[in-house]
């Protein structure tokens, strides 16, 4: 395997682990803020909002750039904002921090795609990607409980401090065994075509289910801490194993989902993998009081969320195949912006008196809502029978 593409695995483990690890320790920052957990919450959703918003722009401006130079860039933005993190005086110089490093995080995957295919033949493009992809599901079951473990041991600001150590190193190896003339500059022209993607149902009917999809996920997972530790009645410590747990379920859902989505009839195996997720969501709820049961939740939850959410995503990539770029840009973006909302509606549900236990129900809804979008979208493509556009070129 070459080792540019370890480089980018390690980056994107880094990416990965700073957006995801707040959930872990976000009871003790928004005590050390001085805010209200929801309210903390936006740490959350800020960060989705300049990925989704930001990343895009970002992309657009260093699209000269030398894409070593870039992501050289982009691993250095990561590690000096985690020391701004950490020595965050107040509420609003923390957000700042954390949404500059969310921009940088909206570059860093479109432009590592684009190095990671790159780097191999043709055949071995697909393994390229999903190492690259693969940071951001180890950084769950790694990552995430490490930063939290080491938040409940010495306070949230060495989490913060841990990542800083953890981008440096980053920065090095990016430095150190990306090639310089990997991927070349940025392609220019081709936007107004690739923008009429957009048209096509399937591209986005597909943007709505990840919308729903992250509703279903990240409306009880930001505030995952609190609700076990004040529904569920699990320690502080037990947290971060609760975490782990969630990440062995997402590394186990992006295997299954990658061999769903490249099976036969997969709109339909999709449709009911949503279904029983809001069987699931709705389960969570009823055990949320029970700690075994809860936990095993919660490994169901993960693998399902991230088997759904991978056959999302080759959905869009088939429909989207003759408008690549858009395609890069449309995935981390939609998901992105249903974290945002996500949170945000999470943080108004708690404020409004509905208790951490409420979450889930909300979950319940969006998975079913999204079954049913996923096949209103699969009866109109059986009906025009137009062929993906990979299978129309071949």
């Amino acid at each position: 395997m070459p080792l540019p593409l370890i480089a980018l695995f390690i980056a994107a483990f880094a990416f990965g682990t700073t957006e995801f690890v707040i959930a872990g320790i976000l009871p003790q920052v928004a005590e050390g803020l001085g805010v209200s957990i929801p309210r903390a919450g936006i740490l959350v959703s800020g960060y989705a909002i300049g990925i989704a918003v930001g990343g895009p722009l970002a992309t657009i401006a260093t699209a000269r750039l030398r894409r070593r130079t870039l992501l050289v860039a982009l691993a250095v933005v990561l590690t000096v904002g985690q020391a701004a993190c950490a020595l965050a005086p107040g509420f609003a110089a923390m957000l700042a921090a954390r949404v500059g490093v969310a921009v940088a995080h909206g570059v860093f995957f479109g432009v590592a795609m684009v190095v990671a295919v790159g780097l191999v033949p043709p055949r071995r493009r697909g393994l390229a990607v999903a190492l690259v992809l693969a940071g951001l599901t180890v950084s769950n079951i790694l990552g995430v409980p490490a930063g939290a473990a080491i938040g409940n041991l010495y306070g949230w600001r060495a989490t913060f401090w841990a990542m800083f150590g953890l981008g440096a190193v980053a920065v090095a190896v990016m430095a150190a065994l990306v090639p310089a003339s990997a991927g070349g500059a940025a392609m220019a022209g081709g936007i107004g075509r690739e923008v009429r993607v957009l048209a096509r149902q399937q591209v986005w009917s597909s943007m709505i289910l990840m919308l729903l999809l992250m509703i279903g996920q990240y409306v009880p997972f930001t505030y995952i801490a609190p609700m076990l530790r004040e529904v569920t009645g699990l320690s502080a410590a037990a947290i971060p194993i609760v975490l782990l747990v969630n990440g062995v379920g997402a590394t186990i859902g992006v295997f299954a989902g990658g061999r769903l989505a490249g099976a036969g009839g997969r709109m339909p195996l999709m449709v009911g993998l949503m279904v029983v997720q809001a069987g699931v969501l709705a389960a969570f709820y009823a055990v949320l009081p029970q700690p075994w049961p809860a936990v095993t939740a919660v490994l169901l939850w993960g693998g399902l969320n991230f088997a759904i959410g991978t056959m999302i995503q080759s959905r869009i990539l088939a429909w989207a195949a003759d408008a690549p770029n858009l395609a890069s840009s449309l995935i981390p973006a939609g998901f992105n912006l249903g974290i945002a909302i996500a949170a945000t509606v999470g943080g108004m549900l708690i404020d409004d008196g509905f208790g951490y236990r409420s979450l889930p129900v909300l979950g319940v809804f969006a998975m079913l809502a999204a079954a049913g979008v996923a096949a209103l979208s699969w009866g109109a493509e059986k009906r025009s029978g137009t062929p993906t556009p990979l299978a129309a070129r071949g």
